[in-house]
């Protein structure tokens, strides 16, 4: 298309992944919520893909090949990267430690393209060569990244539907970033590299999509908890997800324990570790003003009375 290597079906993600961007960046702006902040920062990086990746390599791009290429594998590291990294943050889906899982992913993948790929196109100017003792081993740390993310969110004690669903979603997203270097093997079939990597992006946004509507649905006592009274919630034109400075996990969290559940079961249900669920209660406390669980759930049973 347009001259270029662009294949129709990449564009069409473009497209589509922009909108999706504009969108979100309308919504969080009109609703004053910065809790968005991450998903558009995914976005963008998607954006900037599917146009270093569809558009490059050119012929009339300044200076030499290898620095699209350099582009072009620098942007998909920073993007397979980043969604790990998102899936660590937003849903507290942990398969290692987290500071040296996220780091060591960077500087794995970052210094595997340096020693496997540059460096041994500088020496034989061979881009196949290049790609395949690159590409080779990568594929065999992502699987088995992959099978370790998996063995971490199967198998429930007490399923959540709600997070089952959030699981089984971030888990077509790891899975496309595990292909990714597979697919970069085979050769260049754009429109079925970047429908997969698209599909973590898609994933995703169903993910927030379904997040958006669960806190709906629990607006009412969301809005209990804060000093609101139950009628005021249900005609309030106010349809704020970020309550009282509180992240969107925090807010799962309190859903969580407004329920009576305990910070194990949550933990079991959240597939989380209890002590993440209770620096998460911990920081609930401070931002609503109490010192602890039992004055959080009396503040909530006065309010709701």
């Amino acid at each position: 298309m347009f001259g270029t290597s662009i294949h129709w079906t990449t564009f069409f993600y473009l497209l589509l992944d922009t909108v999706i961007v504009l969108f979100t960046l309308y919504y969080s702006t009109r609703k004053d919520s910065s809790g968005y902040k991450r998903f558009l920062s995914l976005g963008i990086l998607f954006i900037t893909y599917n146009l270093s990746g569809g558009f490059l390599p050119v012929k009339d791009f300044p200076g030499p090949l290898i620095l699209q290429y350099i582009i072009t594998y620098g942007v998909a590291i920073a993007l397979c990267v980043y969604i790990v990294y998102y899936l660590y943050k937003e849903y507290d889906i942990i398969v290692l430690k987290y500071n040296s899982s996220i780091r060591n992913l960077a500087i794995l993948t970052s210094g595997s393209f340096i020693i496997l790929f540059l460096i041994p196109y500088f020496f034989t100017c061979s881009l196949d060569s290049s790609r395949l003792l690159f590409t080779i081993p990568i594929s065999v740390l992502a699987f088995v990244f992959l099978g370790m993310f998996y063995e971490r969110i199967s198998h429930p004690n007490n399923p959540n539907e709600y997070i089952l669903r959030r699981n089984r979603l971030s888990m077509i997203s790891v899975t496309s970033i595990a292909l990714l270097p597979i697919l970069t093997l085979i050769g260049d079939f754009q429109w079925l590299t970047f429908t997969v990597m698209n599909a973590a992006f898609y994933a995703i946004t169903i993910v927030e999509i379904d997040r958006h509507l669960y806190f709906l649905e629990n607006k009412t006592k969301m809005y209990e908890v804060f000093a609101m009274s139950k009628e005021q919630a249900i005609h309030s034109a106010d349809t704020k997800i970020i309550y009282e400075n509180l992240t969107r996990r925090e807010i799962e969290i309190t859903l969580s324990i407004l329920s009576n559940l305990s910070y194990k079961q949550i933990a079991k249900d959240l597939f989380i570790a209890e002590s993440t669920v209770s620096k998460h209660a911990s920081n609930i406390y401070k931002k609503t003003g109490v010192k602890n669980r039992r004055q959080f759930i009396n503040r909530y049973r006065k309010k709701s009375k």
